[in-house]
C-alpha cells in the first residue's frame, strides 16, 4: 500500500513546487506530474500512468480538487473509479 501523489500545471507560468511541497508533506512517495496541459484535454499521461500503477489499498493525494478533474463531473467519476478499486482519495486543501 503506498500513497501516491498527482500534480498537475496548466500554463507555462506556473511550476509544480507548491504542490510537491504539499504531496511530500502529506507522506507520497511518489509523485505523478502533468506539465502544461490543461485540465479540459483528455489525455494527461502522467495521470494515466498512475491509474494502471494504483493496487487495492492504495490512496491517491491531490494539493487541490481541480489539479485531478476536468470538469466536476470527471471529477466525481474519477473518484468514484477509485472507490471501486479500492483506492482512497485525498485532497490537501
Amino acid at each position: 500500500m503506498g500513497s501516491f501523489g498527482y500534480a498537475r500545471v496548466s500554463t507555462v507560468d506556473q511550476n509544480a513546487v507548491l504542490q510537491h511541497a504539499a504531496l511530500h508533506a502529506a507522506g507520497c512517495r511518489r509523485i505523478f506530474t502533468d506539465h502544461v496541459v490543461s485540465g479540459t484535454r483528455a489525455s494527461r499521461p502522467e495521470l494515466d500512468k498512475m491509474l494502471e500503477h494504483l493496487r487495492d489499498g492504495d490512496e491517491v493525494v491531490v494539493w487541490k480538487l481541480d489539479r485531478l478533474g476536468r470538469n466536476t463531473r470527471n471529477l466525481l467519476a474519477l473518484i468514484d473509479d477509485l472507490e471501486h478499486r479500492g483506492v482512497h482519495f485525498r485532497s490537501v486543501t
